[in-house]
């Protein structure tokens, strides 16, 4: 039995990957100030905690230096899930905040790592393909990118920026220390539980805009045709957890598929599995971010023996129906 710490653990990733560590017989904490986390997120078919919320649960702020000091001690690894994100409107509208926050986060979990007396088994960051450079995500012809793609560097956004130098200095952290690290570089995740109000990102959001129709517009920000590497969230915790026994030390590694999806397909696909008649509305006065992006996702296949398996029609049908449930449970609430 592993102990291990899991920041941001309250999260659509961390929630899911806390119940996977914990069915798997380790002993988990976690740290989430719940900006988008929720604790219900940690709770089981029945309505029950998968941790004791009492011992197990920390209500920090990471970016107020020391504040995981006293206990980092207890551990052997530690996922380092916890950062701020939201959808594109948000992270090109706060960008300043963003790039300060995600700094001080990242460098006040390290450091505290860093200095503590009890040497880590593994040090695990979560990372994300927005750090790849704007040049190579600026064309619709999509080229799958590459570990070796990252530099140099030109992210398009704040976002971008301060998750790479999260990973700069977990490798620092690795090198200096000689702490076992893995950097993973997340494509775009989508699953459940998670937040699908102002603060979304794309599929949730479409999804909201779809289960309120024709009360919420469903507009979609952008032409339309700009694409992700979309991957759920199943097959992220799965690669996490693949990380801890078989990517410590070797470098970063990205994860998603090879296949780039636009949003004009996503929205289209949700429309279908609504079932309603709506218009879709592109809303070209919006920012899209990067053009398109996709993996190769070789390294991962090679080292931690990973690939996607979440067809992705069945998981926004997961994720409808988990979104539809929760819309109908709040109406309940207010009525």
């Amino acid at each position: 039995m592993d102990k291990i710490l899991v920041t941001g653990g309250a999260g659509m990733i961390g929630s899911n990957l806390v119940k996977r560590l914990v069915n798997e017989g380790n002993d988990v904490s976690v740290v989430d100030n719940l900006w988008r986390g929720k604790l219900e997120y940690l709770e089981d078919e029945n309505g029950k905690s998968v941790i004791d919320i009492e011992s197990k649960f920390f209500n920090y702020d990471l970016s107020i230096p020391g504040v995981c000091s006293y206990i980092i001690e207890d551990f052997d690894y530690v996922y380092h899930l916890a950062d701020i994100v939201a959808g594109i409107d948000y992270v090109f509208a706060n960008q300043g905040y963003l790039f300060r926050q995600n700094n001080l986060i990242n460098s006040n979990i390290i450091e505290t790592v860093r200095n503590s007396n009890r040497k880590l088994k593994g040090f695990i960051y979560v990372g994300t393909a927005c750090s790849f450079p704007l040049t190579k995500q600026n064309s619709l012809d999509v080229i799958p990118l590459v570990e070796e793609d990252l530099y140099p560097a030109l992210p398009e956004s704040a976002y971008g920026w301060s998750k790479l130098m999260g990973q700069y200095e977990t490798e620092l952290l690795e090198k200096e220390c000689n702490i076992p690290t893995s950097i993973l570089m997340f494509h775009n995740v989508y699953g459940s539980p998670c937040d699908f109000g102002e603060r979304s990102q794309v599929i949730p959001a479409l999804i909201r805009k779809a289960v309120n129709f024709p009360k919420e517009e469903f507009n979609v920000w952008g032409s339309g045709e700009q694409g992700r590497a979309f991957i759920h969230v199943d097959d992220i915790v799965e690669a996490l957890v693949l990380t801890k026994d078989h990517g410590l030390g070797k470098g970063i590694i990205q994860i998603g598929p090879s296949i780039c999806t636009s949003i004009k397909e996503i929205a289209e696909a949700v429309v279908e599995i609504s079932e309603k008649d709506i218009n879709i509305f592109y809303d070209t006065t919006k920012p899209e971010g990067d053009k398109a992006r996709s993996a190769d996702y070789s390294k991962a296949k090679r080292l931690l023996g990973w690939e996607p398996k979440v067809n992705l029609t069945t998981g926004l049908k997961i994720q409808y129906n988990w979104i539809q449930k929760q819309i109908a449970k709040d109406e309940l609430c207010i009525d």
